[in-house]
């Protein structure tokens, strides 16, 4: 997801409310959705990343948790792949729903809550930028562990969290910490609350949920990325969400 330029500083946090605003993805799914279809982050590196990790999916079956409005899942079933998917979100589900068709196999679930599938059901589940919402990882990879085969793979990409001192200097960068950011998605104004967490602490809930990592990746936008879409670097590398490929063992 692309952070507009108002995103909010730290002065700014700390005059909030004790109750941050969370995150609601029904009050804006259509904005978003349409957001999803064209956007830097999202069409022409989030998404192609994912698929280059998939690889051939042709024959598996593959859980798209946090499905949103479901174009990774179609993307998905056009590479061959028996697809599920879910969200929190009964809104992005029924976008989804209207991409996918009616007979999709699509639930309105939570990753924080025990999943409504049996244990080995998956070959893949791919997990898009849905873990950095979520304060506590203990419970939801333990799910994410227990639908999928014995060595069957876990795609997740996730806020970088090399990006967070960069964006707030003044952080705590081995602190987990919850953060707010205003966004605009089609003209439509929305607040996302994430949780920042440091590098190790993400390899630690990773093998504690019983996970091996293989792959860590930090790509570049993809090569058809229209020019007018990658902002000035200013001599930084392109930091944005970091991928990992890890195995169920």
């Amino acid at each position: 997801m692309l952070r507009d330029s108002g995103a909010r500083d730290e002065d700014e946090d700390e005059d909030e409310d004790e109750d941050t605003v969370k995150t609601d993805y029904d009050s804006f799914a259509a904005a978003y959705s349409r957001e999803n279809e064209t956007s830097l982050f999202n069409a022409y590196y989030e998404r192609p990343e994912m698929l280059r990790l998939a690889g051939d999916v042709s024959g598996l079956r593959v859980l798209d948790a946090g499905c949103g409005s479901g174009p990774l899942s179609a993307a998905l079933r056009d590479r061959g792949a028996a697809v599920t998917g879910f969200d929190s979100s009964a809104a992005m589900v029924d976008l989804a729903r209207q991409r996918l068709g009616a007979d999709a196999d699509l639930h309105v679930a939570d990753l924080g809550a025990p999943l409504p599938f049996r244990d080995a059901a998956f070959d893949m589940v791919v997990a898009s930028l849905v873990l950095h919402y979520l304060a506590d990882w203990s419970g939801p990879l333990a799910e994410l562990r227990r639908v999928l085969e014995p060595g069957g793979r876990l795609l997740v990409s996730v806020n970088h969290p090399g990006a967070f001192p960069i964006v707030y200097p003044r952080a705590d960068y081995f602190a987990l910490t919850e953060y707010s950011e205003d966004y605009t998605f089609d003209g439509h104004d929305a607040v996302l609350t994430f949780w920042h967490r440091p590098l190790h602490a993400m390899t630690d809930a990773f093998a504690a949920a019983g996970f091996r990592v293989l792959t860590l990746s930090e790509p570049p936008p993809a090569p058809d990325t229209p020019a007018e879409l990658i902002p000035p670097m200013r001599g930084r590398a392109f930091i944005g969400f970091l991928f990992l490929v890890l195995e169920a063992a």
